[in-house]
């Protein structure tokens, strides 16, 4: 006798316990912490033109790529995405950690 037929006879029989048909929710795994990024500036190299350099991330590039857009596109300044950094052209550490911040990230001005 397999398990269906025990069940159909549970069945049958009228003994089969009532179940609870609500869906259960799994327990929610604990967000990953962020990591705590370094925001710093730079000019070597550059001509004398300053760059903020953001370094530190522990994400896939594509999830740096998303962050290094969204900074570039509320200060309103080129850059790029490479690395596992991010570069910014001017200036801006103190606007990007304000907006990292905001994000959730740990940030630390050099």
């Amino acid at each position: 006798m397999d398990w269906k037929d025990t069940l159909a006879a549970l069945a049958a029989g009228g003994t089969l316990p009532e179940g609870d048909d609500t869906p259960r929710e799994e327990p929610a795994a604990p967000a990953a912490p962020k990591p705590q990024l370094k925001v710093l500036l730079d000019r070597k190299g550059r001509k004398g033109k300053s760059a903020t350099i953001i370094e530190g991330f522990t994400e896939s590039d594509e999830e740096v790529a998303a962050t290094a857009r969204m900074l570039r596109q509320s200060i309103g300044t080129g850059g790029s995405s490479r690395g596992g950094e991010i570069l910014l052209q001017g200036d801006w550490r103190e606007r990007a950690a304000a907006l990292l911040r905001e994000k959730g990230y740990k940030v630390k001005t050099v």
